[in-house]
């Protein structure tokens, strides 16, 4: 199989809303893509793509996959997305992540990760409102999800991943 990028794994995500005949936008895809790949770096301990995050005002976004969505600004993506074909483990486990994240608004997703270390140590000192293309460390997102994981729990607690 190819190698996984973050567009492959941002399209499953948008495929797997219009099957369920759900609206998504650009900042709810990115949140999501952000949790695919940080619990799977907690969880297992390697990254699902190498694509990196930056630490945008709005949360954690991966600029590529951003970009190619941008036109839709905080409107529902409505194009037609052929979803990227994965082995059963991480179709198993970008499962989890929509079943723990996806009932989420995008806005609650921004909240959720403004209070999560990997975004706040990488937004270090800046002001709320400023922009930033600060990037989100892997070693960071590595050992916040892994603490996570090792407590079984999810930021806020109202929903657990499991292993």
């Amino acid at each position: 199989m190819n190698k996984v990028t973050a567009h492959d794994v941002a399209k499953y995500i948008i495929a797997e809303f219009h099957e369920a005949e759900d609206f998504i936008t650009n900042m709810k895809v990115q949140k999501l893509l952000y949790y695919v790949q940080g619990w799977h770096l907690g969880l297992y301990g390697v990254p699902v793509f190498d694509e990196q995050f930056q630490a945008w005002v709005h949360g954690p976004v991966q600029y590529e996959v951003y970009n190619k969505y941008k036109n839709y600004r905080w409107n529902p993506i409505s194009e037609p997305i052929e979803k990227s074909e994965f082995e059963p483990a991480l179709i198993k486990h970008i499962h989890e992540v929509l079943h723990a994240y996806g009932g989420e608004t995008g806005y609650m997703l921004e909240i959720l990760t403004h209070q999560e270390w990997p975004w706040i140590e990488a937004r270090d000192d800046l002001a709320s409102d400023a922009l930033s293309q600060n990037i989100i460390s892997i070693k960071t997102m590595k050992e916040f999800f892994a603490e996570k994981a090792k407590n079984n729990e999810r930021t806020d607690n109202f929903i657990k991943i499991r292993r």
